[in-house]
């Protein structure tokens, strides 16, 4: 019986399970700052947003870029577009829009900021989640994703 409440454990109390070792993220991080695959912000009306960063790793559920944008802070919310090239006969999304379901390279959404980290005078590095990306996206960006290297 594992008590709830503070207090002294008796003997027949059992120790919480310790996890070691273990993965705490729900969607694998991969490695993607060797292919110069860059950020855009988005601001709606334009087709031609501005590049906000170059990933560094990209997950279904989140990414890292690097940044010379330094007016950025967690909890910011920015829309973003991704475009992603095919990778093995996969492409990283799905277009819902007609009858019939399409594969395409580029997502448009909004990215919570996590953490920014201050690199050097000149470069930040921001991380955030992907929130508004539909699961059949996500399903298929963690397919995609399945076929790159694995961050560390």
């Amino acid at each position: 019986m594992m008590r709830l409440s503070g207090g002294s454990r008796s003997k027949g109390d059992k120790e919480p399970a310790k996890k070691t070792g273990s993965e705490r993220r729900i969607h694998h991080r991969h490695d993607l700052e060797p292919q110069d695959i860059f950020v855009d912000r988005w601001d709606g009306g334009r087709r031609s947003g501005h590049k906000f960063g170059k990933i560094v790793d990209l997950s279904a559920g989140g990414v890292r870029i690097v940044t010379c944008e330094g007016d950025v802070k967690p909890d910011h919310q920015i829309r973003v577009r991704l475009a992603l090239p095919s990778y093995a006969g996969i492409c990283p999304f799905i277009s819902n829009a007609g009858s019939n379901l399409e594969p395409k390279n580029e997502w448009v959404g909004w990215m919570t900021v996590n953490r920014v980290v201050k690199l050097t005078s000149e470069q930040f590095e921001v991380a955030g989640r992907l929130v508004d990306m539909d699961e059949v996206d996500r399903g298929m960006l963690g397919l995609y994703l399945s076929t790159q290297p694995i961050a560390a």
